[in-house]
């Protein structure tokens, strides 16, 4: 009985200890052109495995989003006008979501019940319920092209850059209705949040600078020159440090959220586009969709440790 109790207890821990709760966390990479997600493991830095394991997602993917309590990463497959639900521990899709017209952005709320995607012809956001894979709502936006969707910390509401008008959509999510639209100087891409949700910063890619929006008011109170073609945005969970990538000048811009100043500049790869950070904050991932690679950037040095190869045209980078 004693040695039969010692074996049920081994089995636990280790089954503890090999759960996703106390594993590395992967860093997720969709391939654009080839229809796969590469997966890092951010301890090696190195490509584990392929997602799907057999086949492809399809012929085009972009954005992905990770849920932040369960193993399903998600993934818009733009040929089919749908997400991809994908299982990262079977290896293989089970579900996939049709959403609208040219889906491009994605996010998931924080409490993990809602996942947003940009349609960029319909003019529209489109909300699914996670719990039932099935459109919940769909937004109309007052810009035109909405990109990159973005929840605020507190769930309270949803942004969503419009690269046509040129402006940001403010979207209540009580309402259901745009009801601020931000004018942007030029081709608004992507966006980020503050911790506590008091700012929100846009990346315009055609202006080449970073702008600060108070969430108080939904007005631009300044803005950041930062480098050539600026798209993809990452804020630190501190809210210390604000990451711009530039996809023309192959580098990542590090400001100083307090002062507003870029503090450092990193060489990566070239048309770097969208990032992510480690669960710490080490280590920032950064996606270089023409050089089929990604940049590891040690953020407390601000340097490039390594660069990853991955599949072709990677989009960006999620980490669970």
């Amino acid at each position: 009985m004693q040695k039969k109790r010692q074996h049920t207890l081994i089995a636990i821990l280790f089954a503890c200890f090999c759960s996703p709760v106390f594993s590395q966390p992967f860093a997720y990479v969709p391939n654009e052109k080839d229809g796969t997600v590469s997966v890092i493991d951010t301890q090696t830095d190195e490509v584990v495995k392929l997602l799907p394991a057999k086949g492809r997602l399809g012929k085009k993917v972009q954005a992905a989003a990770i849920h932040p309590t369960n193993q399903k990463l998600y993934v818009v497959v733009r040929d089919k006008n749908a997400v991809s639900v994908v299982d990262t521990v079977q290896n293989k899709q089970t579900a996939l979501i049709k959403v609208g017209d040219e889906p491009e952005g994605i996010d998931i709320s924080p409490d993990g019940k809602l996942l947003a995607a940009c349609l960029e012809e319909e003019n529209a956001v489109a909300l699914v319920d996670l719990q039932t894979n099935k459109v919940k709502h769909t937004i109309k936006t007052q810009g035109k092209n909405p990109e990159h969707c973005m929840f605020s910390p507190d769930q309270q509401w949803l942004l969503a850059s419009n690269e046509e008008s040129n402006d940001v959509d403010v979207i209540n999510l009580k309402s259901l209705k745009s009801e601020h639209l931000i004018a942007a100087t030029k081709h608004p891409r992507g966006i980020g949040f503050s911790p506590d949700g008091q700012w929100a910063y846009v990346a315009n890619e055609a202006a080449s600078l970073l702008e600060i929006v108070s969430t108080a008011d939904w007005k631009v109170q300044a803005n950041v020159k930062v480098g050539l073609r600026s798209n993809g945005v990452k804020v630190s969970a501190d809210g210390s440090r604000i990451y711009v990538s530039n996809g023309g000048d192959h580098n990542v811009s590090v400001i100083d959220s307090a002062s507003r100043e870029v503090i450092a500049t990193i060489a990566v790869g070239q048309r770097p586009w969208n990032m992510a950070l480690t669960r710490n904050g080490k280590k920032l991932y950064v996606a270089n969709g023409r050089s089929n690679n990604v940049s590891v950037i040690n953020t407390t040095t601000n340097t490039k440790l390594k660069d990853i190869p991955v599949g072709n045209l990677p989009w960006g980078v999620v980490i669970h």
